[in-house]
């Protein structure tokens, strides 16, 4: 039996998201339809609606989401209805030749739904990130479903789905922050904060947050910074870090914005043979350019981080019991909660660095 359900979609490139009704098929063998209890408002949201992702337009927004298992397909056994679990977008197939290798992370043929989601004139919905969660129910393959704690507040969980995870996995995974290392976090939004609060769970002795917002800056500190750098102030941010790590630079420095100009003040601001992680993404027609002896003579490592190089069901639950045990402060990423009707008004709050995370309760 279809169900016709509220969606937040987004109709044409820049146009503000309308509710529509969503129309979700019977699951496939191992297709779920997840009820949908709390979606955080991620950045890749407002990307997708504004044509930074592809133009598969109509898509169905929403991709950072907690709630609860409904109804299964006929071959599902990963979970089953009335499962309390945290959406991902990192289904691993098993059999690619990343999974093959033991690198299930970079897996790259990950699993979505078989069966589309339709606005009610039959109009095939592209969900974000093979997810579209803002809506009061979302049709999802067995695999995106990943059981935590049931007592766990929603709007809480969620945000492991996207953004959290990110930064988190960027320092604990990607970066392979370990006890008494140096970090440094340039952008301090949702995503570098979350990384500051990862080095910190990791056991980094010194973690600085660099950004241009006083605010932002404030909010790293109660997540863990040791260090705060001004970027509209400091004269030269590397010579700043360098300052507060004994003049070599940081272990690892995590790039949460994701431009030329702050990759490369983290390739310097590194210590000879330190990690590079870029997390924040960039847009296509950036380029970058760097002396070839610089990249030499500097060894180390520069990486990418996809999803914090996370693995679903691994990371959720464990990083879901730190949190509850009080060893990772979740609760301080959500800024606020708001209702479906909201998140044009939450785009906002969010591209005028107001808030760290809103989310949509459902």
């Amino acid at each position: 039996m279809a169900y016709e359900v509220a969606g937040l979609v987004a109709r044409s490139k820049g146009a503000e998201v309308t509710k529509e009704t969503v129309v979700i098929p019977d699951p496939g063998p191992r297709d779920v339809i997840v009820s949908v209890a709390a979606c955080g408002v991620c950045h890749t949201d407002l990307a997708y609606r504004d044509g930074g992702i592809n133009d598969e337009y109509p898509f169905l927004l929403g991709h950072e989401a907690a709630g609860v298992v409904e109804v299964v397909g006929d071959d599902v056994t990963h979970v089953a209805p009335g499962d309390f679990v945290v959406l991902n977008w990192r289904a691993v197939c098993g059999s690619c030749r990343a999974c093959r290798r033991g690198r299930p992370w970079y897996c790259f043929d990950t699993f979505n739904a078989s069966t589309p989601m339709t606005l009610a004139d039959g109009t095939v919905l592209t969900p974000a990130l093979g997810i579209g969660a803002f809506a009061e129910k979302t049709l999802v393959h067995e695999l995106q479903c990943t059981r935590v704690a049931p007592d766990t507040d929603p709007a809480i969980a969620g945000l492991l789905g996207c953004g959290v995870m990110a930064g988190l996995g960027a320092a604990i995974n990607t970066g392979a922050v370990s006890r008494g290392d140096s970090v440094a976090v340039i952008g301090c939004g949702g995503v570098g904060d979350a990384a500051i609060a990862g080095a910190r769970l990791a056991g980094a002795s010194t973690i600085i947050a660099i950004d241009r917002d006083t605010a932002k800056l404030a909010w790293a500190r109660d997540l863990g910074a040791t260090h705060t750098i001004d970027g509209s102030q400091a004269a030269d941010v590397v010579e700043a870090v360098q300052e507060l790590t004994g003049g070599f630079g940081a272990d690892v420095v995590i790039d949460a914005v994701g431009r030329p100009e702050t990759w490369k003040q983290a390739f310097y601001a590194r210590d000879l043979a330190g990690t590079v992680v870029l997390v924040g993404v960039p847009t296509p027609e950036m380029q970058l350019e760097l002396p070839l002896l610089d990249l030499f003579s500097h060894g180390g490592a520069l990486k990418s981080s996809w999803y914090g190089d996370c693995l679903p069901e691994r990371d959720f639950p464990v990083l879901i019991d730190l949190y509850q045990q009080g060893r990772l402060p979740l609760e301080k990423f959500v800024s606020e909660r708001v209702g479906i009707d909201d998140l044009e008004a939450a785009f906002a709050k969010m591209k005028a660095g107001e808030v760290l995370r809103s989310v949509i309760v459902l």
